[in-house]
């Protein structure tokens, strides 16, 4: 169902032929949910958690309980939508027995609420990949622009923040190396919530700015450029690579910029340094250095596991993307401010002229278009 058949009356909409496109999308997503592969998991979950020696392996059993949240929400998403098309079936049914002005507007509701529910869903059938439903590492860094490119750095930060904060993800910055006069030339944030790392996967990439400077007295246009990388977050439950205390460089230093008291007061951010590969992974955010270096090596951790599974696929591209330049002729997404305003996905011809909306977290649409252009590429 789409937006424009909201507040549709139902005498110009057909009830029967919507109940029945629903049921059959509803079918479509148990298949691709895998719902009786779900419940039996579930039986198997819930035998597993009633276990009383569960938690003698705190890893164990933090594993277990989340899997079986995920395993049960995805269980009750089926069977109230599958409720809600029943209750539209007795509506239907009573409408042709007698018609009510009421019911209809209460059916129309009805297969509204479905419609959107089922396109969630949807997006769903694009998550293939065995870390999708995992928190995301994302890391931003300026390009070619100098001081614009750093400011354009930040902007792209509170962009996904407030992306974010929509979907009703927890976002958690790491680290940030700011700019020589404003701006950042780096930032690396956790995105936490269900399919973080599978929704931002479609914004990896150089994304372009082209507006008036405010750094420039003589107000010319200005062309930056900014990169995003994302790697999933394992945990310790993960099935994830061991490092060993030789393999490691630890360096620490003063943190920088915000983030409260202890900031510039104490020796507390960690830089570790994985010498057989050469990643580099930096944690100041936390409140002393044990919970910094802690930080900081599950990071390393997820940055490696990537690179392993990469490597399993023969093509470092398949998890952790193309290493690009980070300016002309690469970027992913455009944003324009100046002289119109525009923002134009390169990869999917998808384009909006409400730039403040997209600035503001508004990129749903251009994350979904990614992900059904991976999806038909792929097929």
């Amino acid at each position: 169902m789409g937006d424009d058949a909201a507040g549709t009356p139902l005498s110009g909409r057909d009830g029967a032929g919507e109940l029945e496109v629903a049921s059959r999308r509803l079918d479509e997503a148990r298949r691709y949910l895998g719902y009786d592969r779900l419940l039996a998991r579930r039986d198997t979950l819930q035998d597993e958690a009633s276990r009383p020696d569960l938690w003698e392996n705190p890893e164990r059993g933090r594993s277990v309980t989340s899997e079986l949240g995920r395993v049960t929400d995805d269980i009750a998403t089926i069977d109230a939508l599958a409720a809600q098309l029943a209750d539209g079936q007795i509506l239907l049914g009573l409408l042709e027995d007698e018609p009510d002005p009421a019911l209809a507007a209460e059916l129309a509701d009805l297969l509204d609420s479905v419609g959107r529910r089922l396109d969630e869903l949807d997006l769903r059938s694009l998550f293939t990949g065995a870390y999708d439903d995992h928190d995301a590492i994302v890391e931003l860094h300026a390009g070619a622009g100098g001081t614009d490119a750093q400011d354009w750095c930040e902007m792209l930060l509170r962009m996904y923040a407030r992306w974010a904060e929509r979907r009703g993800f927890e976002v958690e910055v790491d680290e940030v190396t700011e700019g020589q006069e404003a701006g950042l030339m780096s930032a690396t944030f956790i995105v936490k919530g269900r399919f973080a790392y599978g929704l931002l996967t479609a914004e990896r990439g150089v994304h372009r700015l082209v507006r008036i400077s405010p750094f420039d007295a003589q107000h010319r246009r200005q062309t930056s450029f900014a990169s995003l990388d994302v790697t999933p977050l394992v945990d310790d439950s993960d099935d994830v690579v061991s490092v060993e205390d030789k393999e490691l460089r630890i360096d620490t230093y003063r943190s920088s910029g915000a983030g409260g008291q202890h900031v510039n007061k104490t020796d507390s951010a960690v830089r570790l340094t994985h010498l057989p590969t050469g990643i580099v992974v930096s944690c100041q955010n936390e409140r002393s250095q044990h919970q910094n270096k802690a930080r900081a090596m599950q990071i390393l951790v997820s940055k490696l596991a990537a690179v392993r599974d990469a490597e399993r696929r023969a093509a470092m591209e398949q998890l952790s993307g193309p290493k690009v330049d980070v300016a002309w002729g690469n970027q992913a997404r455009n944003y324009v401010l100046a002289p119109y305003q525009l923002v134009k996905d390169l990869r999917t011809e998808l384009e909006t002229g409400n730039v403040d909306a997209v600035l503001d977290g508004d990129i749903g649409a251009f994350i979904e278009a990614e992900l059904r252009r991976r999806r038909a590429e792929a097929s």
